[in-house]
């Protein structure tokens, strides 16, 4: 049986009828928009942001339902707890290869030396919206940033999209309603359906992916130009390359050790990855995501926890990019740091980049809190990167994007949560049944696989 044949059979949609295929065209549409015409793309951006509001709103509650569901469904707490212990450990390992790699880079290839920047010459104005939020980040330390974790009530944590607290709330539901037993079901049933409901009214919302996408291009290019990359190109392409050395090469090895393959879990994700390179923002694709890899085979207990804890606890990219920007600075000031700078900037940003997400303009004002522990580095020297920040911020979400599915992955082969011949029947496009997930999502605890297309 031929491909058209196997297409028609199961009606699936053409390139250009597909989400990943309309999302690509929407990139290459607003670039266009914004190089043409960089008046009208500049009003586009209500478009991006719309759609990312869209997103946000939903995540709170979806991620309470799958998680709640998922723990009480599991009946086995001990379990779910190993499960948390683990994804923490794989976290803090793979976050600080990242930094190291960010460091490595920024010495072997020196992307800032021979610039001489006079830090007397550059305008701070540029900074003062971030430097209050980074004294308050950088002031608050670990303490501060595990206690910010406790919701100040049940709600408050889907009041303001926290979804740390939500997933804190989450767990406690899930363990209370599991040690219940019977008694419990009713409240599981209403749940369930509220996820159901959730899943559905993110499917419409996912339909409008690449009117987001277009607004976000359109008016970054039109603002900034495709120009702006000239002054930092440099930076800007190391960067680049860095994520892809840490996707395909250190992402890769896990994903081997775990017995998979990077390639095709990428080629499986590529819709959401096409969504998070126009957005900049992995929120923008987390359920669809979670739905995807519960079809990929693995248990939704897993995924509710390990997803939503590595979007603060597993930013690979960010991680890369806060070393690298921070030696960048140095150099390009003709600043000599000491080995002991270079561990305090490394133990420093094991810690401020668990606070990345959520924050206003978190890049920066992560990186300012960083910076603030290493004196020797003008603050200042920010300007340089922030006129850049945003072409890096396509290749931050994706390696962060990435790198908490492959996180997910790799837990779940650690504790034994994934169906193994269904991974591989699925990443070989074998088993194509409930591919389109986005757009008819299953109910919860059920694979996208098992829902029956009309």
């Amino acid at each position: 049986m031929n491909a058209a044949s196997v297409r028609e059979k199961i009606d699936m949609p053409s390139w250009s009828q597909s989400l990943f295929g309309q999302v690509c065209l929407a990139l290459v549409l607003g670039v266009l928009a914004g190089t043409m015409a960089p008046d009208f793309a500049a009003e586009m951006k209500p478009l991006g942001d719309g759609f990312i509001k869209l997103i946000k709103m939903l995540i709170p509650a979806i991620v309470f339902c799958v998680v709640v569901h998922g723990i009480a469904g599991a009946g086995d707490i001990k379990k779910v707890g190993r499960v948390g212990v683990r994804a923490i450990i794989y976290f803090e390992v793979i976050t600080t290869v990242a930094l190291i790699l960010g460091i490595v880079l920024a010495y072997v290839f020196q992307p800032g030396a021979g610039m001489n920047i006079d830090t007397s010459t550059l305008d701070a104005s540029a900074l003062s919206a971030y430097v209050d939020r980074a004294n308050e980040v950088s002031q608050g330390g670990m303490v501060d940033f595990l206690m910010k974790l406790i919701p100040t009530t049940v709600f408050s944590g889907f009041a303001t999209g926290d979804v740390l607290q939500v997933l804190i709330v989450a767990i406690l539901a899930g363990c209370a309603l599991s040690l219940m037993g019977e008694r419990a079901k009713p409240l599981l049933t209403v749940i369930e359906l509220a996820g159901e409901m959730a899943f559905k009214i993110m499917s419409f919302i996912v339909r409008l992916a690449p009117f987001g996408v277009f607004g976000a291009i359109s008016y970054t290019v039109g603002t900034y130009g495709v120009g702006s990359l000239a002054q930092l190109g440099y930076l800007v392409v190391l960067f680049y390359v860095a994520v892809a050395l840490f996707v395909f090469g250190i992402l890769g090895l896990v994903m081997r050790l775990s017995g998979f393959s990077i390639i095709k879990l990428i080629r499986y994700l590529r819709a959401e990855a096409g969504i998070v390179a126009g957005t900049t923002s992995s929120d923008s694709v987390l359920p669809q995501t979670m739905r995807k890899l519960e079809h990929l085979g693995i248990k939704d207990t897993t995924v509710g926890l390990v997803v939503p804890t590595g979007y603060s606890f597993n930013l690979d990219a960010f991680s890369i990019y806060l070393t690298l920007a921070a030696l960048f600075i140095a150099q390009a000031t003709n600043t000599d740091l000491a080995f002991l700078d270079l561990l305090t900037i490394l133990a420093v940003a094991l810690v401020t980049s668990k606070g990345a997400h959520g924050v206003p303009g978190s890049a920066i004002v992560i990186l300012a809190a960083t910076l603030t522990a290493v004196p020797a580095i003008p603050a200042i020297g920010l300007v340089l990167v922030l006129s850049v920040d945003w072409f890096m911020g396509i290749a931050r979400a994706l390696g962060n994007y990435l790198g908490n599915c492959v996180a997910t992955v790799a837990v779940a082969s650690w504790v034994g949560d994934i169906d193994r011949d269904r991974a591989h029947r699925v990443l070989n496009g074998e088993d194509v049944d409930g591919l389109e997930v986005l757009e008819e999502p299953a109910p919860l605890g059920v694979p996208a696989g098992q829902v029956a297309h009309g």
